[in-house]
């Protein structure tokens, strides 16, 4: 994973060329003009090349290209149609070397339009959260559609109550984690805020999500699933908090046919247990299964664990099923 250092967001606006358009500047030599979705626009976006050159002969180019007619002057604007933004950069003379540059980036100023991301359902937003437990660290993951795979993350922003939080960036911009320095044992009194910048050419796009760590801590897997005269027991995740009995756990345990997945709605038993054990019911030889979630919140279940019980119900061999 890179390193990726979380910015403070701060809006610059300027008046745009017309009513309904505004300019930001997102971070240093980026600027963001929103525009309407559904509007055709053409937007004069002023441009400075830096104060230490204001008695030099400036000139600029878009994407490496030198712009036609040329284009000179420390503070100069250009013109944007539509979503034609791009990188400008600013040279010492038609010859001279590079001295700075701003990236023009386009955002459709609406809502519920976005392409770069999928979203897998209507009450689950494109970017998903989770933790394995309350020391602070969580790791967030979203997927591009297919047309936008070769989005990239511009700039992400972790907050909560104002205070920045510290992530890093996966290698293949697919995701991010998260640390936290809070108390597992302080109760929380403001959401975490998260925003996501993705861009593609000169398209950019914002997913913002807000939410407690308690409603996306989700445990690790059980440990150390065993049976013993038609008993079967577990452990905590190595994972979660202690001391158990103030972070504690309650399970949901089930028996299904052999061969069907632990997910399958079609189950011999299900049932809920605060206790580490089960006694096992069925005499067929079928899956047992068994997960676990927050006690107090009843937030998220981990995964399953699962084994196999034999014909007599006295045995329940470790199954490999996610």
């Amino acid at each position: 994973m890179h390193a990726l250092f979380l910015m403070v967001l701060w809006a610059g606006l300027w008046p745009a060329h017309s009513s309904g358009h505004t300019i930001e500047t997102l971070m240093d030599n980026v600027l963001v003009l929103k525009v309407p979705y559904d509007v055709a626009t053409k937007v004069l976006v002023p441009l400075s090349c830096g104060e230490a050159y204001t008695n030099q002969r400036v000139v600029w180019k878009k994407d490496g290209e030198w712009i036609k007619p040329p284009l000179e002057g420390n503070q100069v604007q250009v013109e944007v149609k539509e979503m034609d933004g791009g990188n400008y950069s600013c040279h010492l003379g038609p010859d001279g070397d590079y001295l700075n540059h701003t990236v023009i980036l386009i955002q459709l100023d609406t809502a519920n339009r976005n392409v770069i991301l999928e979203k897998t359902s209507s009450d689950i937003g494109p970017i998903h959260c989770s933790a394995p437990n309350y020391n602070g660290s969580f790791h967030c993951t979203w997927k591009r559609t297919k047309l936008r795979e070769s989005a990239s993350v511009l700039l992400v922003k972790a907050q909560r109550n104002s205070e920045n939080l510290s992530c890093e960036l996966y290698a293949d911009g697919s995701g991010m984690q998260c640390q936290e320095a809070s108390c597992s044992y302080k109760e929380e009194q403001h959401r975490i805020n998260l925003i996501v910048y993705l861009y593609i050419h000169s398209y950019l796009e914002v997913y913002n999500t807000l939410f407690y760590l308690r409603d996306i801590v989700r445990p690790d897997k059980l440990p150390n699933l065993r049976s013993i005269q038609k008993e079967v027991s577990w452990s905590y995740p190595d994972s979660w908090e202690k001391p158990c009995t103030y972070f504690g756990l309650q399970f949901q345990v089930k028996e299904v046919r052999k061969g069907l997945s632990c997910d399958s709605v079609d189950h011999i038993m299900i049932n809920e247990t605060q206790e580490m054990k089960y006694k096992l019911n069925s005499k067929t030889k079928h899956e047992f299964c068994v997960r676990a979630q927050d006690k107090h919140s009843q937030g998220l279940y981990g995964p399953w664990s699962s084994c196999t019980v034999n014909k007599k119900g006295q045995e329940c061999v470790p199954s490999l099923q996610p």
